[in-house]
């Protein structure tokens, strides 16, 4: 995607292979900051404290972990330290499936292996093969959801409202985005789009990040209050809501930041279609049952009593309760898949539901 002008992804591996570079999101939109790492302990530390975020992201960044993992093991005790550095890192957040899928795969590569090069070298290869498979994924999911946007806009000649919760954009992924792919593709073929950005309390990913991406790109938007959905919905001045996704399980229920849920049941009492944007690293195989069975981060309380932003040109952290307030904060919420209009995948668009997500992927369950 374009920031200032030129084009970057989210990470990548620097040309000494020693070292992998990352956009810091915890700086945007007041600052674009990179940083690079050098080790496995910086990867989680990112994935903990949210230098990166966003499920495909989070994958790729924790496959060049255990590639940089690899790179300092010691050849005596060479796969014990590489799997001890990949538990750490599978701690780092619990909620989105990419993580433990890209560990798990890397791992599989590794353990294949008898000498550190050819190990050093199958992590390495994994990595950059898992950047390129979510770069494709997130590609061909705008062109499938692209046709949605297109429907939708010659169906009345106006353009496209669309309502988004948080950021699946391409700072969520590497490039293009999973919800937003689709709205940056109608745009660069001329069909007008307008998106309503939800601020995304408590971490304000949709303020800070997608209204700044969008921005980037030259799409226009709006920035919303999360409770302010409902409202444009019932005053017909949402088309369509977009979001991305987690974890999904085989039976179509989609884990994604809190309050996606509420978003469901406005747009389901509105007849208002609900997308959600998933590709198939982020389907959870062995879940049927979302409520019950998808771990629910629960972060600092801090993110809900405290708040960042910009004063002049310095960047301030103010409290906004009183001293003694207690404050729960949980990360994401499950929306049932009886509220998802459909699921649009790398390989199409779906219903959710077992069947739909299985005959589109044939090779994980018969259809």
């Amino acid at each position: 995607m374009i920031v200032n002008q030129k084009h970057y992804t989210t990470i990548w591996l620097n040309e000494n292979e020693r070292s992998v570079s990352i956009i810091d999101q915890r700086k945007l939109p007041f600052e674009f900051s990179i940083e690079s790492f050098t080790c496995c302990n910086q990867i989680r530390l990112a994935i903990k404290e949210m230098w990166v975020r966003g499920a495909p992201l989070i994958g790729v960044a924790a496959a060049y972990g255990v590639y940089l993992a690899s790179i300092h093991a010691p050849e005596n005790d060479l796969i014990p330290s590489i799997r001890n550095a990949a538990q750490k890192l599978l701690h780092a957040r619990p909620t989105a499936i990419n993580l433990k899928f890209a560990i798990h795969g890397s791992m599989e590569k590794i353990c294949r292996e008898n000498s550190k090069e050819r190990v050093i070298q199958a992590a390495l290869d994994y990595a950059e093969n898992l950047r390129n498979q979510e770069i494709e994924n997130c590609r061909m999911i705008g062109i499938h959801g692209l046709d949605l946007i297109k429907t939708q806009y010659k169906k009345t000649g106006k353009p496209v409202q669309i309502l988004t919760h948080c950021n699946a954009g391409w700072l969520a992924c590497v490039d293009y985005g999973t919800a937003t792919a689709p709205i940056y593709m109608a745009h660069d073929e001329g069909i007008p789009v307008h998106v309503w950005v939800d601020e995304t309390r408590p971490r304000n990913q949709g303020a800070r990040l997608t209204a700044w991406e969008l921005s980037q790109h030259g799409i226009p938007n709006t920035l919303i209050a999360d409770n302010t959905g409902g409202h444009l919905m019932q005053h017909q001045m949402v088309d369509m809501v977009i979001v991305g996704t987690d974890r999904t399980t085989i039976t179509g229920d989609v884990a994604n930041k809190i309050g996606t849920y509420l978003k469901a049941l406005a747009a389901k009492d509105n007849n208002i279609p609900f997308y959600v944007a998933a590709p198939s690293t982020s389907i959870d195989w062995s879940l049927t049952d979302g409520v019950k069975q998808i771990p629910i981060e629960k972060r600092d309380e801090k993110e809900v009593l405290l708040m960042e932003g910009i004063n002049g040109n310095t960047v301030e952290t103010i409290q906004i309760s009183h001293s003694e307030c207690k404050a729960v904060n949980y990360g994401f919420d499950v929306t049932p898949a009886r509220l998802v209009t459909s699921l649009i995948t790398e390989r199409g668009i779906c219903k959710a539901n077992e069947e739909g997500i299985s005959c589109l992927f044939p090779e994980k369950k018969s259809c």
